[in-house]
């Protein structure tokens, strides 16, 4: 099964790689399978590809001279981070945010946990529920049906200090079921983290065994 998010290059111009005659350019069929690629390379904990794939979605997506695509596709990339618990800048973004459009301008915000109600009507469809909605974190989270986007959706509660132990093991058995070793891991430990602190001694040791199990083999010394 091919990775399917509900934001930017899939959801809009790249998905137009797809459709019926005219034939599509080639830079829209090369931009939508590197941008899948890298997303999904990075998901599995293989930063070298991901880097090599996002490299050829930039090049394909700047002979357009468009910056609207160029911001989905920064957007996309910080969207594999904040689903893996890498809080951090959206730097790419940030250097297209002065013409990039209100809808990303208000996705940007959400990814860093600070967005606004009026943003919730900008946002994927997917989204809206946790920005000035009424549902609870577990069930805004648990209606989402597209893995990457109920990732993204629990890392940004957790950013912005609302994840429940409901919406952690929600991301946990999403990250397991597609294999997704970064986030998995990540998730994972932010639950040890939590029984340690609780004092649940028993689980936070389950924890730590099925981490050990997730983490990659650390190469041996020559």
């Amino acid at each position: 099964m091919k990775l399917r998010t509900t934001l930017l290059v899939t959801a809009t111009v790249l998905v137009a790689a797809c459709s019926s005659a005219p034939p599509a350019p080639e830079w829209q069929l090369n931009a939508k399978g590197s941008a899948e690629r890298a997303a999904e390379a990075w998901l599995v904990g293989d930063a070298r590809i991901e880097a090599a794939e996002f490299a050829r979605t930039r090049r394909e997506l700047s002979s357009t001279g468009r910056v609207d695509l160029l911001a989905r596709a920064e957007l996309l990339r910080c969207a594999t981070r904040v689903a893996s618990l890498v809080f951090e800048a959206c730097a790419g973004f940030d250097a297209l945010a002065p013409d990039a459009a209100p809808a990303e301008q208000a996705y940007a915000r959400y990814l860093m946990g600070t967005a606004q109600p009026a943003d919730a009507a900008l946002l994927p469809e997917a989204h809206r529920g946790l920005v000035g909605g009424n549902a609870a974190p577990d069930a805004a989270v648990a209606a989402i049906k597209d893995p990457l986007s109920q990732l993204v959706a629990a890392g940004v509660l957790l950013r912005s200090g609302r994840a429940t132990p409901g919406v952690l093991s929600m991301a946990v058995d999403t990250a397991s079921a597609r294999g997704w070793r970064r986030p998995l891991l990540a998730w994972l430990m932010v639950q040890r983290q939590r029984a340690q602190a609780a004092g649940a001694g028993d689980e936070a040791a389950r924890l730590q065994r099925r981490i050990e199990l997730v983490a990659p083999p650390v190469p041996a010394a020559r």
